[in-house]
């Protein structure tokens, strides 16, 4: 019987210049393991990888047994490139192999997946507003990028969207259509996915287009695949689509404010998940610092609004629900902490555990079911 999970945690570990034009000073020292129990959510550190910088986003292939990190950085051996990491797993201790390292063609890797066959990662580089493919070679290892794709555009935001910045990439259950939302340009730009070449496009069979300065920034699918939930970063929202899973389209059915009426401060959108049984939707807002919990009609895939929840820290980047549905963990990135939360599977709503874990300049959380467990 499962009794707990290992979670990974990405951390900045260097100073980080935002498109905000704020810099943050990364404290973490790399990858942090825990051993967290699925009775009480008590988080242990039972390992870390120290020496990779600046791992802000992290993916597992879907055996666990390999691990992939951007590394984000303007600069690479004096090449305007971030990196990516390979690891392998040991899926019993969470131990992490360094593999190799690869150049991702563009500044400021902030998201990678590991595409449906295993083959290759995919992945967005943010302040350069592109999108790389690298080939995932037999032992685990990085290959140079089989594909690449610059964005062009801008949109009406003088500050944040001056040129393209791609912030995500997400694979539709068919693999064979690559979503990218470019915060930059308000779109969201759809390409084939070529998964025995690794290739995109050659250009986007469609274009998506958000209100403007709306900032799209992490997008995810319904787990029958019939709709899907877009969270916009700079007008803090999240909008729902009726997906065609024939050819990759998009149709807006419903906008919805992931903040309360009465907040008049500053707040962005970060992170976006739907609960395993396809019940609820969860964002992350920073300034409001709460996550805003919807429920999804099974009909038609409207949203009806159930909830905020403080994350009890400040900036909540990235979040996390485990396989089983019962927890949501939440990172805090400015006040160095993780929250678990309990998962109400009835109403969606969230109820602290009491269990805050410290961690230096939290980015992003990954949780994997242990060997043996």
């Amino acid at each position: 019987m499962q009794n707990e999970l290992l979670v990974f945690v990405g951390t900045y570990t260097d100073p980080i210049l935002f498109g905000t034009g704020k810099v943050l000073e990364g404290k973490g020292e790399g990858i942090y393991v825990y051993k967290m129990d699925i009775a009480s959510g008590a988080m242990e550190l039972i390992n870390k990888k120290t020496d990779v910088t600046n791992p802000s986003y992290l993916a597992f292939d879907s055996a666990r047994r390999r691990l992939y990190a951007v590394n984000e950085l303007k600069l690479f051996e004096g090449d305007p490139t971030g990196t990516i990491s390979a690891f392998a797993v040991d899926t019993q201790t969470g131990g992490l192999k360094f593999l190799n390292k690869k150049p991702t063609r563009g500044t400021d890797p902030c998201h990678l997946i590991v595409d449906r066959t295993g083959r290759f990662v995919l992945l967005s580089n943010f302040m350069s507003g592109s999108v790389s493919v690298l080939p995932i070679l037999d032992d685990g290892r990085l290959g140079d990028a089989s594909d690449f794709i610059q964005h062009h555009g801008s949109s009406v935001d003088p500050d944040r969207q001056q040129g393209p910045h791609a912030h995500a990439v997400t694979l539709d259950e068919s693999n064979r259509y690559a979503f990218i939302p470019d915060l930059g340009i308000d779109r969201v730009m759809v390409y084939n996915f070529d998964s025995e070449r690794g290739k995109l496009g050659p250009g986007a069979i469609l274009q998506v287009p958000l209100k403007p300065g709306a900032g799209p920034r992490h997008i995810v699918f319904h787990p029958d695949g019939e709709w899907a939930f877009l969270i916009n970063e700079l007008d803090s929202t999240i909008v729902a689509f009726l997906h065609d899973r024939d050819s990759g389209a998009l149709t807006e059915i419903q906008t919805v404010s992931t903040l309360p009426p009465d907040f008049n401060g500053e707040s962005t959108c970060a992170d976006i998940h739907i609960s395993p049984s396809g019940m609820f939707v969860y964002g992350s807002n920073r300034g409001h610092d709460s996550i805003v919990i919807y429920k999804i009609d099974p009909r038609s895939g409207k949203l009806s609004y159930v909830a905020h929840e403080s994350t009890q820290g400040n900036t909540p980047r990235n979040f996390a629900i485990d396989p089983g549905g019962t927890f949501l963990l939440v990172a805090n990135q400015d006040s160095d902490t993780i929250v678990t939360f309990r998962i109400d599977p009835l109403t969606g709503e969230l109820q602290s555990t009491g269990q805050a874990t410290q961690v230096p300049t939290p980015v992003c959380i990954k949780m994997i079911i242990p060997d043996g467990k």
